[in-house]
């Protein structure tokens, strides 16, 4: 394992017990993303189904289901990019890979805007994932074909000093987070 992969795999084990500490402290943490998306209204957005110990975006995915087309990430396979499968609150899901629900009627869509789980970021704007590279492959994917704002969602205390890059990590465009958004 390379010097460089040791050292995501030792802050990503930090970072993950810090979420879980804020996770356990939170009473809904969605404020913020609200307040950012609701300047985008309309704008095809795709959030995600939080898993484990995530800040979960849904409240927000709400609220933004009513003014425009919301999406949730569906994985594909090992090294591709993710697809965008279209969500309703009241949509009938099913278990995806790695625990996260997609929608049982498949509905393509592509987002403008796209909110971004991670384990770690910092200001700026590099983020920390669980090393899969969907995120990447996805970011890079949608900025070849347009503009997409990159929006990661994280508690506060999933901040670190700095993240550790390879050439194929893309930045965030902004980072929201329970108590303020951050724009590298």
């Amino acid at each position: 394992m390379s010097d460089l992969a040791l050292r995501k795999a030792e802050l990503r084990h930090n970072a993950l017990k810090h979420r879980r500490a804020a996770h356990e402290m939170s009473d809904g943490a969605a404020g913020v993303l609200s307040s950012v998306l609701a300047g985008h209204r309309g704008v095809p957005l795709a959030g995600y189904m939080a898993i484990r110990t995530e800040i979960d975006p849904r409240p927000a995915m709400e609220e933004a289901a009513a003014h425009g087309p919301v999406g949730v990430p569906v994985i594909l396979g090992n090294g591709q990019p993710l697809d965008f499968h279209r969500w309703e609150p009241d949509a009938e899901m099913q278990a995806g890979q790695y625990g996260a629900e997609i929608p049982i009627q498949p509905e393509l869509m592509t987002p403008e805007i796209l909110i971004v789980p991670l384990v770690a970021f910092d200001r700026a704007g590099r983020r920390l994932g669980y090393g899969g590279g969907f995120y990447d492959r996805t970011i890079a994917l949608l900025r070849a074909n347009g503009a997409v704002l990159a929006m990661g969602f994280a508690y506060a205390a999933q901040e670190v000093d700095e993240v550790p890059t390879e050439p194929t990590d893309q930045p965030l465009d902004m980072i929201v987070t329970e108590t303020e958004v951050i724009e590298p």
